[in-house]
């Protein structure tokens, strides 16, 4: 079973007022954290989205590390990111399943990502997600059945909206610490304490 992952890195950090991607924690950036997790974990085929700020988001990490593409359509949300990445996949490496993950989740590791792998393989479930504080999110993968709706998504849609309909093919992955995501100042600062 081939395995994709696509780290959505396009958005604006508007609350935060200076690019997400490039906040530090322990010594590295949100960004590169979510890289390393991706390299660590047993998959075939990686990629970056990025948009926003993306030449200065570029300068912080290795290019060779992880292929990086733009998307230029990034203000419509998170759907044109899911949908740029996943194009990149099919077009050159035709997974079987992805995942799809966030760089803002500073306690996203390889571990947790071969955990959703293993947990498809055990359950054959065509989706995997992380559970925390009494929902569902990010980390998640999808099985090759469910790739066609996903290039579907329109504007703020994530991929929540697709797995929310397909709740009986669907297993679940404990992730407490899925809960923390960096938005503001004040996350980062609550995180670095």
């Amino acid at each position: 079973m081939k395995t994709g992952i696509i780290i959505l890195a396009a958005g604006e950090s508007t609350r935060l007022g200076y690019p997400k991607q490039i906040a530090q924690y322990k010594g590295k950036t949100l960004l590169q954290l979510a890289i390393d997790a991706a390299n660590g974990a047993n998959a075939e085929k990686r990629v970056v989205v990025l948009g926003a700020n993306r030449d200065e988001i570029k300068k912080t990490f290795s290019g060779a590390s992880i292929p990086n593409i733009p998307n230029p359509n990034f203000q419509k949300g998170m759907s044109s990111s899911i949908k740029i990445g996943l194009e990149y996949m099919l077009k050159f490496d035709k997974p079987d399943q992805v995942i799809i993950m966030l760089c803002d989740q500073p306690f996203v590791d390889s571990k947790l990502l071969n955990k959703l792998i293993e947990a498809q393989k055990e359950s054959e479930k065509g989706i995997v997600s992380c559970k925390y504080s009494k929902t569902f999110g990010v980390p998640i993968l999808f099985g090759k059945a469910y790739l066609k709706e996903l290039m579907q998504l329109s504007g703020d849609e994530g991929a929540k909206k697709l797995a929310l309909a397909h709740e009986d093919d669907m297993e679940y992955v404990s992730f407490p610490k899925g809960k923390v995501d960096i938005d503001t100042e004040e996350d980062l600062r609550d995180l670095n304490l």
